[in-house]
This record gives C-alpha cells, sequence and structure tokens, in this order.
C-alpha cells in the first residue's frame, strides 16, 4: 500500500473519531432544548461533557491539519468550494465553546438563558452542516480541470446532501441522549432513555434512505459491508436503549456513526473529491496528495504522538467516567 492511500485511510479514521465522540457532544447541546426540564437539568446535561467537549474537538483539527499537509490539493478545493458551510461551523464551534465557559459567569436570567440559545443552536447546526457537506463530497461536486470549485452555495443544498444533514443530525442526538442516560442519575436519566428510543427509530429511518441510496450510486461490496455493520449496530443500540443496557447502547450507536462514515470514505476511495462535470477531474489520492518525502515525515510523527494522545483522553474518560445528577448541582447554579 502506497503512502498516500494509508493516509486517506488514517484521515478517515480521524474524522470517524471525531464523529464518534464530538457527535455525543453535538447531540447533548441538542438535548439541552428537548430533554432538560430546567436550568439545573441542562447544568447536568452540560456537565456530562463539561471535562472531554474541547478534548474531543482535537480530533477536527487533526483531521483538517492532516488533510492540509497529506493532501493540500483537497484541503484547497473543499475549502475553498464550502467556504460558507464550513465557515458557519467554524463560528458555531467558537461560539459554542465560549458559550460552555461564560454561561455561568453571571446569575442573571437573561445571561445565562441566551447562552444556553446558543449551546442548543450551535450544537444542531453543526451536526447538520456535517452531514451536508460529506454528502457533497461523496456524491461530487462541480470541479474544473484545474481542481478549483466552480459551483455554487446553492449547488451545496442538493436533496442527497440535504437528508445527510439529517442523518447526522438524528444519528448524533440518538447518540447524545444514550450517553445521557449512561452519564445521569434519576428521572433525567429515565426521560433520556425514552427519548432516545424515539430518536434511534427516526435516526434508523433517515440513515437506511440514505446509506441505500449511497449503496445505489456509488457502493460495492465493501460500503455494502459497511453499510449492513451499521444497520444492525443501529437496531441492536436500540433494543439495548428499550431494555436499559446504557454501555451497550453508547457504544453500538458509535459503531453506526463510525460504520455510516466509513461507508462513505470506502464509496469515495481512490477519490478524494468528485468531480460531477467530468470524472478526468476527480480528485484522487494520487493526484491530491503531498510528495513521498512528506508523507513518510508525517507517519513518523503521527506515529509518535497519536498513542500519546489516546493515553490521555482515554485517562480523562476514566476520571470523569461516574454519573451525576441534579442533587450534585449546587441551587447557586
Amino acid at each position: 500500500m502506497e503512502l498516500h492511500d494509508v493516509w486517506f485511510v488514517l484521515i478517515a479514521v480521524l474524522w470517524i473519531g471525531y464523529f464518534f465522540l464530538e457527535g455525543f457532544d453535538f447531540g447533548i447541546g441538542v438535548l439541552t432544548k428537548l430533554l432538560a426540564k430546567d436550568r439545573k437539568e441542562r447544568r447536568v446535561l452540560i456537565n456530562t461533557i463539561g471535562p472531554v467537549w474541547d478534548g474531543n474537538e482535537v480530533w477536527l483539527l487533526t483531521a483538517g491539519g492532516a488533510t492540509f499537509a497529506a493532501f493540500p490539493e483537497w484541503y484547497a478545493t473543499l475549502f475553498s468550494g464550502f467556504y460558507l458551510p464550513l465557515l458557519l461551523i467554524l463560528v458555531c464551534l467558537i461560539v459554542r465553546g465560549v458559550a460552555f465557559e461564560y454561561r455561568h459567569k453571571r446569575d442573571e436570567e437573561r445571561w445565562q438563558t441566551n447562552w444556553e440559545h446558543a449551546i442548543f443552536w450551535t450544537s444542531l447546526l453543526p451536526a447538520f452542516l456535517w452531514g451536508v457537506a460529506f454528502g457533497n463530497i461523496v456524491r461530487g461536486v462541480k470541479i474544473d480541470g484545474d481542481m478549483e470549485y466552480v459551483g455554487t452555495f446553492l449547488d451545496l443544498l442538493n436533496p442527497y446532501a440535504l437528508l445527510g444533514g439529517l442523518v447526522t443530525l438524528t444519528l448524533f442526538t440518538f447518540h447524545g441522549a444514550v450517553f445521557a442516560a449512561l452519564k445521569t442519575l434519576g428521572d433525567i436519566r429515565t426521560r433520556a432513555r425514552a427519548l432516545a428510543l424515539r430518536l434511534g427509530v427516526l435516526a434508523a429511518a433517515l440513515a437506511l434512505v440514505f446509506l441505500i441510496w449511497t449503496q445505489a450510486d456509488k457502493g460495492d461490496t465493501s460500503s455494502l459491508v459497511a453499510l449492513v455493520v451499521a444497520a444492525l449496530a443501529l437496531v441492536v443500540a436500540i433494543a439495548c436503549t428499550a431494555a436499559g443496557r446504557e454501555g451497550w447502547a453508547f457504544a453500538l450507536s458509535g459503531v453506526t456513526i463510525a460504520a455510516a462514515f466509513a461507508m462513505l470514505f470506502l464509496t469515495l476511495f481512490p477519490n478524494v473529491m468528485p468531480s460531477s462535470l467530468n470524472e478526468a477531474w476527480n480528485l484522487t489520492v494520487t493526484n491530491a496528495s503531498s510528495s513521498p518525502y512528506t508523507l513518510k515525515i508525517m507517519t513518523w510523527c503521527a506515529g509518535i504522538a497519536t498513542p500519546v494522545v489516546l493515553l490521555y483522553q482515554s485517562w480523562t474518560y476514566w476520571v470523569f467516567r461516574k454519573r451525576i445528577g441534579t442533587q450534585h448541582i449546587a441551587d447557586s447554579h
């Protein structure tokens, strides 16, 4: 296997890791409106991800940096063509981080309410827009012979991509509801489990249509295997949620997300960004990659740094593994 193939796989793993971890972060943010009844319950939900949300976003930074270094043509075309949606995602992630940190700084009702609205919207919008972006990448966009995007913003709002956005939004919210049930105590845990069941059924219906559409249009045997894994994992995750097996449900909802995005990357390869104008203008792992020497240096750096990051994040999740409830929230909050 050539180094550019290896780095395509590594970048796919980084994106999958990001969506597995940040997926339930986004879901928790959406649930601050859908699940929490009052300010204490919103505080409980926010506290479930408080120690880990910023660490989860490291995966996005690493995926973006790796794409820039390993496939500069892919990075340039992607960020120029998807400038507006990616800028909106970036603004949402910035505001969301500020909202987590600033919400509790003052006791005024209006102050806290405004930041809570910010947490909800800046979780919902990226969860939707990431699906739209990856839907367009897989479907193919208007790229010319100079590897430049020549379409418009409205071209990105096609039915396939919009369905992809609904799939990621519902899957991430389901993932977050299962995580909330896993990490909380009392009434909020019971309601999170009940909501997760309804969200799981909705996500399953949307995801099945989207993945079958993808398979029929661009799939092969390997993508079909990933589709089956995603479907089975989601069905079993819903069953585990109904049975109160929250740990298994969370693991399997994560497998669903991982398998679904693995399927998208499998349908892409060896392309990294297909052209809808002419197949000869597709960006591939070959024509969009850096030099072999650059990829070799990156491989050594990744081999040293990745285990350190994984160990640190695993330790963080272990330290903050206990459940929390409203009884743990001081009245001043």
